[in-house]
């Protein structure tokens, strides 16, 4: 198979959602689909020890929550899919952001009883400035949930994208019946059994046969005024604007009770968009089908194995084709590096890739070479991709070590979570003392519980509460400039910034200091 035949066969995507909306869920029930598992557990299931296929780690399993992306693949339908599980919980946003720019549609999970909540219209804003495609699955449609109709609005009046349904319920909660399926024109049923055990019910012009026993019931009879509303005065299907962003087809179902996920993955392969051309630092593009190998590390992830004390650089290929044994150039050092043991995964588990092309996820192992937007390229290829987003931090801790004669333990667990991304390290200029900055509370949770358990090291936090942080160009740096109220300190890259108490006391510093400039991130 020749290389642009294989590239379009890719499918990579995200999963979003809020917290709690049944993002975990639906991606297990695509993995049961693809047969990358043959069980489906869910996230709720702790007294069996069946979790959640994505949520690897362990305090994931504790909490239920997902706290780190996953990346799972498999085949489907002709397809190659790749589908990437980010965290829900706001805390950790910006690894979610930082896999947004490794997909090339998203998949926004809402739950029918809450609809459009705070963390999908931040991670829909993310999306939306990308322009990528996005697809909506309106879940857990077997429990008692808002209007459908209402739904749709919301989900246009609040996130300003129009929509286009593509099945419609037939009932909800304990009177759910099936789906209207608009696109594939049949009903599909919610319980087979009640009927003539027929999953799918054929639509003759937009309606089931009279002699049908759903046919006389009140749900059916509301769905079709419903749809006959939408296909007057509802948008148009449009495939061209489905792919610019402009237009979300929306799926009603079930992850929980696995009904409609078929059909929508099967819908979502046909319209979701194989890779696209990924932007360079200098405003420029390569595209998947260039000949030459590169891609970009969105990720790193340490201890996937803690009996290895492995870390593994997450990298999207950009262009060409990966090759077992490969040298590639490392863009920022450029140190030249073997590619010779190379993964992909199923969640924790993975395996040993020989070939891999544009739109696909492989793990590189990671001894120290690789930082979380690095370029690796191969050939005549000398680029670097676009940089990746970081999050200003808002939370600050001083931290120490419990037990001094595990400095060593400490510092190791330090430097490789900081590496992830999951936090910022800092040292204050005067003391040198250990300061690291979340965006959220549940961060530095997640870091003290991997400290411990992975490091087998624990260690002393002490808030600083919320600070504000602004770096500063090292030539208008004087050490004077430190107080109580605006900390001097420096990043994990030698970079001088400070610690402002409040606004009040940045604006202070900014009218005593009006020559030096203050920076944040994003």
């Amino acid at each position: 198979m020749k290389i642009e035949e294989k590239v379009s066969k890719r499918r990579t995507f995200a999963i979003i959602s809020h917290p709690d909306a049944g993002k975990t869920t639906i991606t297990e029930q695509l993995l049961l689909f693809g047969g990358a598992i043959h069980k489906a557990g869910t996230v709720k299931a702790k007294k069996t020890g069946s979790f959640a296929k994505s949520d690897w780690m362990e305090i994931e399993k504790q909490r239920g929550i997902s706290v780190t992306s996953s990346v799972m693949q498999f085949d489907y339908d002709g397809k190659r899919v790749n589908i990437l599980d980010t965290p829900g919980h706001e805390d950790f946003s910006e690894d979610t952001y930082r896999t947004l720019m490794a997909v090339d549609a998203a998949v926004m999970v809402v739950d029918t009883a809450k609809g459009i909540e705070a963390q999908t219209k931040k991670l829909f804003k993310v999306v939306k400035q990308r322009g990528i495609p996005i697809f909506t699955f309106m879940n857990k449609l077997d429990r008692d949930g808002r209007e459908p109709l209402d739904l749709l609005s919301e989900l246009e009046e609040v996130l300003g994208i129009q929509s286009y349904p593509m099945n419609w319920p037939i009932g909800m909660g304990k009177g759910l019946e099936g789906i209207y399926d608009v696109y594939h024109k049949r009903v599909e049923l919610f319980r087979p059994e009640k009927y003539d055990g027929k999953r799918f019910i054929p639509l003759e012009d937009r309606s089931i046969s009279e002699s049908h026993s759903l046919y006389e019931n009140g749900v059916y009879t509301q769905a079709q005024e419903d749809i006959e509303l939408l296909t007057t005065a509802g948008n148009e299907f449009n495939e061209e604007r489905i792919r610019s962003g402009d237009l979300t087809p929306v799926f009603f179902g079930s992850a929980l009770t696995n009904f409609g996920v078929q059909t929508f993955l099967e819908t979502f392969l046909q319209f979701a968009p194989e890779p696209h051309a990924v932007k360079t630092e200098n405003g420029g593009k390569v595209s998947p089908y260039e000949s030459d190998f590169s891609g970009f590390v969105f990720k790193i992830q340490a201890n996937m194995n803690p009996q290895h004390r492995d870390r593994i650089a997450f990298v999207r290929i950009s262009s060409g084709m990966f090759e077992q044994g490969m040298e590639v150039k490392l863009q920022r050092t450029g140190k030249k590096l073997k590619l010779s043991n190379v993964t992909q995964f199923m969640a924790d588990a993975r395996e040993n890739v020989e070939t891999a092309v544009a739109g696909d996820i492989i793990g590189l192992y990671d001894t120290g070479n690789y930082q979380i937007g690095d370029t690796i390229t191969a050939g005549k290829l000398s680029i670097k991709y676009e940089k990746l987003p970081q999050f200003t931090p808002e939370l600050f801790m001083k931290v120490t070590a419990k037990n001094v004669m595990k400095q060593k333990s400490f510092y190791k667990g330090i430097q490789q979570l900081v590496q992830e991304g999951a936090i910022q390290l800092y040292q204050t200029y005067q003391t040198s003392d250990y300061v690291i900055g979340a965006v959220g509370q549940l961060q530095f949770e997640v870091f003290q519980y991997r400290m411990l358990n992975e490091y087998n090291a624990e260690v002393v936090m002490t808030s600083m509460g919320s600070k504000i942080a602004r770096w500063v160009d090292s030539k208008d740096l004087d050490e004077k400039m430190s107080s109580s109220r605006n900390i001097l300190a420096k990043d994990r890259f030698g970079n001088p910034m400070f610690l402002f108490e409040n606004k009040f006391a940045c604006e202070w510093f900014q009218n005593k200091y009006p020559d030096v400039g203050l920076k944040s991130l994003l």
